[in-house]
């Protein structure tokens, strides 16, 4: 660890980190959220209290001279039994705005996840130091981005000549909320999930509220979206609904509206973006839930199988197929109100041909390159002169 006068420690303000929502003190350093406080006391589960707290689309924005930086974290390891171990989190340096590094820390907290039983455990690791040389000695911008897959307690922040926040450019805030497609799943690095890949081709400034397995039209999130500075907003809904078998038709539609009417309260005339699911194979036309599949885990493989009927449709479950159809209904029933509330349909950004080419992994997330493609395709779609996130149209 360095020491004396040729190093500066650079605090940890709103101002510095980026893309969260809230930052808890901790015993250690701070732990960025993408919840606010009050959100997350209304959490009813594990899974979203660990979703929100992984740093997806959070960064450290700052301007130096610094030819080195150097990072102190506590990692949060995941281990789930049965499962092949987990790459760990990447570390993404921007300088000027291109990739200049990445990294990551091998040890920190440790939590084992038991998916089959339903069960946790954690254990307390070190502090890890993370460091990047050799930077160019002009006056540059620096971004670091945390990985969106890894909860990282940030503890110092060191940089070899004086460092300050970056100002803000000015650059229209884009909110999205989805699911673990958003939050970057499969993912090989934070500036590489889909969202950040559109943000950055549409000039905009994310803030991400993808959630792994929480999309889940929960009002706390809707009024955390209605409450949250925001120029431009999109919505991806479907596949968590789909694959935790979370409603029947009946309370699906009004569910939507609930969601929507939420935001509208505070944000009456943002661009408003509801986006369907992309396509999933073993949900299209048969609904949830989904679940390991026990074959593939005890060959130490990760995939996923829908456990529902394709019959069970009439009775109300939902399949990827029926929602798609519900919101392209809503938005449109809505839009002759709401001129500022578009749709997206999922299947623009990754259809059936498209799986034959670059078919999802585990059969639910897509890989890196299906990320670079749904990140293009909708920037292309969104921020074209004359789409929903057009600049004229902020």
């Amino acid at each position: 660890m360095p020491t004396g006068r040729d190093w500066f420690t650079v605090p940890f303000t709103d101002e510095l980190v980026r893309g969260a929502l809230d930052l808890e003190a901790t015993e250690r350093g701070v732990l960025p959220h993408r919840l606010p406080g009050w959100a997350r006391r209304q959490i009813p589960d594990g899974q979203l209290a660990m979703a929100e707290s992984q740093p997806s689309g959070v960064r450290l924005a700052f301007r130096s001279r610094a030819t080195a930086v150097e990072l102190d974290v506590v990692a949060t390891k995941r281990v789930y039994r049965g499962a092949p171990r987990r790459p760990d989190g990447v570390y993404d340096l921007i300088v000027d705005g291109r990739l200049a590094g990445r990294g990551s820390v091998a040890e920190g907290d440790t939590v084992t996840i038991d998916m089959t039983a339903g069960t946790s455990e954690t254990r307390p690791g070190p502090v890890r130091t993370l460091r990047f040389e050799e930077l160019p000695g002009h006056d540059k911008e620096v971004e670091i981005w945390l990985p969106h897959d890894e909860t990282t307690e940030l503890v110092a922040l060191r940089t070899n000549a004086p460092a300050h926040p970056s100002p803000r450019t000015g650059r229209r805030i884009w909110l999205h909320h989805g699911s673990s497609i958003s939050h970057g799943s499969n993912a090989t690095a934070p500036s590489a999930i889909w969202p950040a890949l559109a943000a950055a081709q549409g000039e905009v400034e994310l803030v991400n509220l993808g959630f792994g397995g929480s999309a889940l039209l929960d009002p706390f999130t809707a009024r955390t979206l209605r409450d949250t500075p925001a120029d431009l907003i999109s919505v991806k809904i479907g596949i968590n609904i789909v694959n935790a078998d979370a409603m029947r038709l009946r309370v699906f539609g009004p569910a939507v509206h609930g969601f929507l009417d939420t935001i509208r309260e505070g944000r009456p005339t943002t661009p408003l973006l509801v986006v369907s699911p992309i396509h999933c194979p073993i949900h299209e036309d048969t609904p949830g839930p989904s679940a390991p599949d026990l074959s593939a885990m005890s060959e130490g493989r990760l995939r996923f199988a829908a456990m529902g009927d394709p019959a069970e449709t009439a009775a109300g479950k939902l399949t990827l197929g029926v929602i798609r159809e519900q919101l392209a209904r809503i938005v449109r029933e809505r839009a002759a109100d709401d001129p500022h509330l578009h749709y997206l349909d999922g299947l623009d950004l990754y259809g059936r041909a498209d799986h034959a080419e670059l078919p999802l992994p585990d059969d639910l997330h897509p890989d890196a390159a299906t990320h670079r493609l749904i990140g293009e395709r909708f920037a292309r779609a969104a921020f074209r002169p004359d789409g929903p996130f057009a600049a004229a149209a902020g």
